[in-house]
């Protein structure tokens, strides 16, 4: 009998399907994997904004993920949205309790419209539970300044923000440049060598003009499990992964959905577009 490569993704749902969970189980089908989830929150939204959040409760959050770990297993789990510190703390708990260790943190607390889908009070929590418990954490600029407590981040500071980060316990940081504007999206993956000394590997792609980037940071991060589930190393699991995001994005340019962010091709190299 065949195994199925097992990707887990722990997040809320997005009606209008470009983000959060949708967006991880498209990309895990997309890149070879057997796609679960343990949904944090519903949320009523489309490519104009969020129109309302229902947060699930945390034990029933972390009842879907024994459910799913007891079972199944997983080779590498994504983390999105969580909402409330609760959750935080109930994801976090049954992480440890399942020895679960390829887990990739995308520290989510704004939308692309920039309805808030983080409460200010849990990033603490988020800091001190989860975050040392990430193998790979995958914050943009703003997240990474609220993570450390700056007032902001820019490009230039991205490899010395993301060193800092590492003092916070995850092994690897990747902090993505998109909102930094410019001819280039450039992102900074950084690490601690075996004998301590710093690593850093900078992956830039040209910018895509274009307005359908709607999920874009739960597409790159689920893509990197995805990898990483399928046995890539650390940075070359993030290279290959920023290269299908770049991919869905072009891909994803040329069509036409709703009247705000649209989303990026998932299938781009599956679909005859």
């Amino acid at each position: 009998m065949k195994n199925y490569v097992r990707a887990l993704t722990i997040a809320g749902s997005d009606s209008g399907g470009g983000a959060g969970i949708q967006a991880d189980l498209k990309t895990f089908s997309a890149l070879g994997c057997y796609g679960m989830s343990a949904i944090t929150a519903l949320t009523a939204q489309n490519t104009v904004g969020v129109e309302a959040i229902h947060e699930v409760p945390p034990a029933f959050v972390a009842t879907q993920i024994d459910a799913v770990l007891s079972d199944i297993g997983v080779d590498a789990v994504k983390i999105g949205m969580l909402g409330n510190a609760g959750t935080i703390r109930a994801v976090a708990e049954r992480l440890r309790a399942h020895h679960v260790t390829r887990v990739v943190l995308d520290p989510v607390m704004v939308a692309k419209s920039g309805d808030r889908l983080l409460q200010e009070e849990a990033i603490e929590a988020l800091r001190e539970e989860l975050v040392p418990l990430a193998e790979i954490l995958t914050p943009n600029l703003p997240e990474a300044a609220a993570l450390l407590g700056l007032e902001a981040v820019f490009a230039r500071q991205m490899e010395e923000v993301a060193d800092r980060m590492l003092e916070l316990g995850p092994r690897y940081v990747l902090v993505k440049g998109g909102h930094a504007g410019g001819v280039e999206s450039a992102d900074v993956l950084v690490w601690r060598s075996a004998g301590g000394s710093p690593q850093m590997r900078r992956l830039a792609q040209e910018r895509i003009q274009t307005q359908n980037t709607h999920g874009t940071g739960c597409t790159l991060s689920s893509a990197i499990a995805a990898y990483r589930a399928r046995g890539l190393e650390v940075p070359d699991a993030v290279a290959s992964a920023k290269r299908y995001i770049s991919g869905a994005i072009q891909a994803g340019a040329g069509y036409r959905l709703g009247r705000g962010h649209g989303p990026v091709h998932h299938f781009f190299e599956v679909w005859n577009a």
